[in-house]
């Protein structure tokens, strides 16, 4: 095999009220807004991004914000549960952060590692993970009033919930290159090429759950990492020789993407890490300015109208 995937992209979730998406992530959970786009598909709606200081792959929750839509339903075929990896000393501090702005919190240990778990204002299941490898980690995207080491520094993993996980761990290993990495209460974690940040994904198999279905509070599909273009055409090369159906390569500004699904249900992206986020804004000023592609541009005066207004100054809930 010439190439390994080295971990999760990015994951793209949807959501309702775009302010009150923008606030959570951004005051509560203290990530970047590093992009403000449209979806391309429909650019009546938002496209966030959210991520660390620099966007950097393996950091990056997006969202599309659909206001009025119903919420999803739970269940196999999706990913249910996105973690973010933080320093295990800092988990006490986020705790107090959390149940200060009023976020219920579980507490849990998987793998030998302690966890947080809560929902987002949309219901969307959320953990935050006491990661060994993030001890002296350089600081990622920081929530105020969380004591240092308080840093989210990317995606720890994200859960695959499947009725049937056999052809789906098959997928993951013997052609996507991704490493058995232990097996925790029927759970089974699989670990890509590049240590760090999105390293990881486990499957959980529920053979006589119902199919999820989208909405707000869902994850619309996970994306994993391509080297470049070079490695991105060999994946779908492979892909196509294995009877999935993939899309032609979609150009989505900052990174090139193609899509399919998993015999499993879920909707997988492969997405290269360049150009990256900072092609059309310096980083001092990443996710300020509403950023089109140029094919939208000449409708850029109704687009902005068709948009809820943002006030990205307005952050929070904090304690």
């Amino acid at each position: 095999m010439s190439e390994r995937i080295p971990g999760i992209h990015h994951i793209t979730a949807i959501a309702g009220d775009a302010q009150r998406n923008f606030a959570f992530y951004t005051g509560l959970l203290g990530l970047r807004l590093v992009k403000r786009t449209v979806n391309f598909d429909d650019p009546g709606t938002y496209h966030f991004y959210f991520g660390d200081e620099r966007g950097r792959p393996g950091t990056i929750l997006t969202f599309f914000p659909w206001a009025g839509i119903a919420a999803g339903r739970r269940g196999t075929g999706e990913v249910s549960a996105t973690t973010f990896a933080v320093p295990p000393g800092a988990l006490d501090g986020w705790a107090r952060h959390l149940d200060g702005a009023r976020v219920a919190v579980q507490r849990a240990e998987r793998f030998g590692e302690p966890l947080l778990a809560f929902e987002d204002p949309d219901g969307m299941p959320l953990e935050l993970a006491g990661a060994t490898w993030a001890d002296g980690a350089e600081a990622g995207a920081r929530a105020d009033g969380v004591e240092a080491p308080g840093s989210i520094l990317g995606f720890h993993s994200a859960t695959l919930h499947l009725r049937s996980r056999e052809h789906t761990e098959s997928l993951l290993t013997t052609t996507l290159g991704f490493e058995t990495a232990g097996e925790d209460g029927g759970r089974r974690r699989f670990r890509g090429a590049t240590p760090g940040a999105g390293a990881f994904v486990d499957t959980l198999e529920t053979p006589g759950e119902r199919r999820g279905s989208l909405g707000t509070g869902s994850v619309h599909h996970i994306a994993w990492r391509a080297r470049d273009d070079a490695a991105q055409a060999d994946w779908l090369e492979r892909l196509l020789r294995l009877g999935l159906q993939v899309t032609p390569v979609q150009d989505r500004q900052y990174f090139r993407s193609i899509y399919f699904r998993e015999p499993g249900g879920v909707l997988f992206e492969i997405a290269t890490d360049p150009p990256g986020f900072m092609t059309d804004e310096p980083l001092e000023h990443l996710g300020e300015a509403l950023k089109l592609p140029p094919w939208l541009e000449p409708d850029r005066v109704s687009i902005e109208r068709a948009l809820p207004a943002l006030d990205t100054h307005r952050v929070g809930p904090r304690p």
